[in-house]
């Protein structure tokens, strides 16, 4: 499966797995730094997901049917 076809929930779902395996502590170096590299790479693929799913976000549709910027209203 190339990083393309994983989804975000797939990518989690490996990378949680790689920490469980890491939070044990009887991994031997080699494969905690093969782990390591593991869990980087699914998590770029989360970060990017969710950059891509952003910038999708920051537009909205109004009621005429025009899109304008999505600003989040924060309670101050």
């Amino acid at each position: 499966m190339t990083n393309k076809e994983l989804t975000f929930e797939e990518a989690m779902n490996q990378l949680e797995e790689i920490v469980e395996k890491l939070e044990e502590g009887e991994v031997p170096l080699e494969k905690a730094i093969q782990y390591y590299q593991e869990g980087m790479r699914y998590s770029k693929i989360c970060s990017d997901k969710l950059t891509n799913v952003e910038k999708q976000m920051t537009q909205i549709m109004n009621e005429q049917g025009e899109t304008k910027p999505f600003e989040i209203q924060e309670d101050k």
